[in-house]
C-alpha cells in the first residue's frame, strides 16, 4: 500500500491533486485511470534494452513516479491496482487473452483489474494498452455498454472465454480481450511477463512500442513509424533517426539510447510495397 506522501506524488504524476478524503467512488476511479492513460506512457524500452523488469510495487513506484517512466500492462496495471487499493477500493486482478487482431486463441498475457467502488459496483479497469482502448472503467455486468470518446464497448460472457470485452469497429462488434475470474496474485504475473520479455514470439522484444493517450486520440511510435490519432484523423510519418530521438523525449518523456537504436530495424514507405 502507498502512503499519503507517495499518493501525493503519484497524483502529481498523473495530473491530479491528491486529497486524503477522496471517496472510493466511480468518479475517483475514472479520474485515476484516465490520468494514468494521459500521463504514463505505454512503453517497452527496458525490454528492448534487455533490462529485467520488476513487478515489485516499490520498484514500480520508483520507475513510474520518481524516474517518470512508463511500462507495459504487467507494470502499469500492477501499479494502478496498488494505487486503487491504497485509495480504499477493493481490487481483484485477472489474467486476460488479448484477442484483437488474432486469428487463433492466444496465450494469456494481459493483466486486468476488477475494482469495486464504495456502492458495491464492480468495474473493469485498464490503463495498460497502447492501442485504442476504453478510457473510462467498464461496468462489470453482462451486456453492459459504454459509449465514450467516440468509441463504444460491450461487456458480455462466453462459455470458454469468460468475460468478453468487444469494441464497435467498422459497423460490427470486434473482440478485444477476455478473462475468467480466477484471481491472480502479483507473483502470478512474473512468468507471463518473462515470456513477453524473452520469447521469440513476443511482440515486445524487437522495436519500440510506445503510446500515450490524448483527449481526442493517442500518439504512437512503432520502431520509426510515428502516428498521431486525433478523432477520425490519422497522421503517419516515417521518421529519421534524429526525429526518433526527438519524439522519444517530446511525446513520451523517455531517454534515447543510440546503441540500442542501432539494433532496431527502421522502415521507409517503400517497405509497404
Amino acid at each position: 500500500m502507498y502512503n499519503k506522501e507517495q499518493l501525493t506524488k503519484i497524483f502529481e504524476r498523473i495530473g491530479l491533486t491528491y486529497n486524503e478524503n477522496l471517496p472510493a467512488d466511480y468518479e475517483t476511479l475514472a479520474a485515476v485511470q484516465y490520468g494514468f492513460q494521459k500521463n504514463i506512457p505505454y512503453e517497452n524500452l527496458d525490454i528492448i534494452k534487455k533490462i529485467p523488469l520488476s513487478l515489485d510495487y516499490d520498484k514500480l513506484y520508483e520507475k513510474i513516479v520518481l524516474n517518470r517512466r512508463g511500462g507495459y500492462c504487467f507494470e502499469i496495471n500492477g501499479f494502478l491496482g496498488e494505487v486503487y487499493r491504497s485509495l480504499g477500493f477493493g481490487v481483484t486482478e485477472y489474467m486476460a487473452r488479448y484477442l484483437r487482431g488474432e486469428t487463433e486463441i492466444p496465450v494469456r498475457r494481459h493483466r486486468v483489474l476488477g475494482v469495486v467502488t464504495s456502492n458495491g459496483k464492480k468495474y473493469i479497469c485498464d490503463a495498460g494498452i497502447g492501442q485504442s482502448a476504453f478510457r473510462l472503467p467498464l461496468l462489470m455486468e453482462e451486456n453492459s455498454r459504454s459509449e465514450q470518446y467516440g468509441e463504444t464497448y460491450l461487456v458480455t460472457r462466453e462459455p470458454f472465454f469468460g468475460w468478453m470485452i468487444s469494441d464497435f469497429h467498422k459497423g460490427e462488434w470486434r473482440r478485444f480481450y477476455s478473462f475468467t475470474e480466477e484471481e491472480q496474485l502479483n507473483i502470478d504475473y512474473i512468468m507471463p511477463s518473462f515470456w513477453c520479455e524473452h520469447a521469440a514470439e513476443s511482440p515486445f522484444t524487437s522495436a519500440e512500442m510506445f503510446s500515450i493517450k490524448t483527449d481526442d486520440g493517442r500518439i504512437t511510435l512503432d520502431s520509426n513509424i510515428f502516428h498521431i490519432f486525433a478523432g477520425d484523423t490519422v497522421t503517419e510519418k516515417f521518421l529519421t533517426e534524429e526525429e526518433v530521438r526527438e519524439v522519444y523525449g517530446k511525446y513520451f518523456g523517455l531517454p534515447y539510447d543510440a546503441e540500442t537504436a542501432r539494433n532496431i530495424k527502421r522502415y521507409t514507405e517503400a517497405d509497404r510495397a
